[in-house]
C-alpha cells in the first residue's frame, strides 16, 4: 500500500507592509515542526482521520473538513485532466492553532494538495496546485488570496502577482534576520478581522502602502535591509486590528526597544512577528512575549528564519 506524506510549515500573511501581496515561510531555529501534516494512502474508500495537538478544535465530521474539500477538488481537476483516480484514506496531523494568524488553514490545505499530487505522481505543476490551493484558502476566508498558501508552499518570502498565469514571484529574504513570532493563545478569525477594518482607504494610507511595498521590495534586491526594515509598517489593517489583541501595545514597545527592527501582527493575528538581527536579542524577545503576551496553555513563541523550501515530502515510518 503507497502512502505519501507531507508537511506544510506556518506563515505570516501580510508582513506588515503588504496586505493580501506578501506572505513569508516560518522555520523555527530549534527544529521544531511549525506546521501541519497530511498523508494519503491508498484505500477502497475514502476515510478522513484527524490527530495532533489541534485537531478537537477542528469542526465536527469529515464533510466540514478542509482537507476533504480539498480531496474533492483534487480530483475534480483530475477528471477534467483525463487522469486516473482511485479512492485514498487521509490522515490530518493539526499542528497549528485554529485562527492563529500562522496561516493555518493554508498549511493543512497546501498539505493535503502537496501529499494528493505527490501520491498521483505530480500531474499538476506549482501554479495550477496554487489555483487551486487559492480557491480552497477562499471557501475559508471569504476571499482568494496568496499570501499564506504561496509562501506556505514555495517557502521564502512571496510576492502576490495578480496574474493567475504566474501566482507569485519570489523576493530575496535577507539572511541576518530572526523572525520572532508569538501565539498568544486565543482565537480571531479572518472573516473578523477582515470585517473590523474600513471599507475606504484614505487617500494618503493609499499612497504610503503602495510607497512602502516599492521601497521594501528595491531594499531587498539591493541588500539594503536597513531600508527594508524601515518601511515595515502596516498602515492598511494593524491600526484597526489590534484592538483585537490583547497587549499588543506592550509587546510591540518592549521589541522595539530591545533590538526589535520592526513589529506587527502576523495574518489577521492574534500572533505577533519581530524582526531582530541579533540572536540573543531574538531569543530575549521571544522570552518576553512567552511570558507576558501569552494569554493561555495554547500559546507559544519560537524564534524562525524564513526557510527557502515551503511544503516538502517526509519518508513515511513503519
Amino acid at each position: 500500500m503507497k502512502t505519501t506524506r507531507a508537511y506544510a510549515p506556518a506563515s505570516i500573511g501580510n508582513v506588515s507592509l503588504g496586505f493580501d501581496v506578501l506572505g513569508a515561510a516560518l522555520a523555527p531555529v530549534d527544529g521544531t515542526e511549525l506546521g501541519d501534516v497530511v498523508e494519503v494512502s491508498d484505500a477502497a474508500e475514502f476515510t478522513l482521520t484527524c490527530t495532533g495537538a489541534f485537531a478537537h478544535k477542528l469542526p465536527p465530521g469529515a464533510d466540514n473538513n478542509i482537507v476533504t474539500l480539498c480531496y474533492a477538488h483534487f480530483f475534480e481537476e483530475m477528471v477534467k485532466a483525463g487522469k486516473e483516480t482511485h479512492h485514498v484514506a487521509m490522515t490530518l496531523h493539526k499542528n497549528l492553532p485554529i485562527g492563529s494568524g500562522l496561516g493555518s488553514s493554508a498549511s493543512s490545505i497546501v498539505a493535503a494538495f502537496h501529499a494528493l499530487n505527490a501520491h498521483f505522481d505530480c500531474p499538476f505543476d506549482e501554479n495550477a496546485l496554487l489555483l487551486m490551493m487559492g480557491e480552497l484558502e477562499g471557501q475559508i476566508s471569504g476571499s482568494i488570496h496568496y499570501d499564506n498558501v504561496a509562501p506556505c508552499y514555495l517557502g521564502g518570502l512571496t510576492l502576490m502577482t495578480g496574474n493567475d498565469a504566474k501566482v507569485t514571484v519570489q523576493l530575496p529574504t535577507v539572511k541576518s534576520w530572526y523572525w520572532v513570532v508569538c501565539y498568544s493563545g486565543i482565537s480571531v478569525s479572518t472573516s473578523a478581522a477582515r470585517n473590523i477594518l474600513p471599507k475606504e482607504v484614505a487617500m494618503a494610507d493609499t499612497l504610503t502602502f503602495g510607497r512602502q511595498l516599492g521601497v521594501f521590495v528595491h531594499a531587498l534586491h539591493a541588500g539594503d535591509t536597513d531600508l527594508a526594515a524601515s518601511v515595515m509598517q502596516d498602515v492598511i489593517a494593524e491600526p484597526y486590528r489590534k484592538s483585537l489583541l490583547p497587549g499588543f501595545d506592550d509587546a510591540r514597545a518592549f521589541s522595539m526597544e530591545n533590538g526589535g527592527l520592526a513589529f506587527g501582527i502576523s495574518g489577521s493575528g492574534p500572533t505577533v512577528f519581530a524582526v531582530c538581527d541579533d540572536a540573543d536579542k531574538a531569543e530575549a524577545i521571544r522570552e518576553w512575549l512567552q511570558a507576558n503576551y501569552v494569554q493561555n496553555e495554547d500559546g507559544f513563541s519560537h524564534v524562525c528564519r524564513i526557510p527557502e523550501k515551503g511544503a516538502v515530502e517526509q519518508q513515511v515510518k513503519g
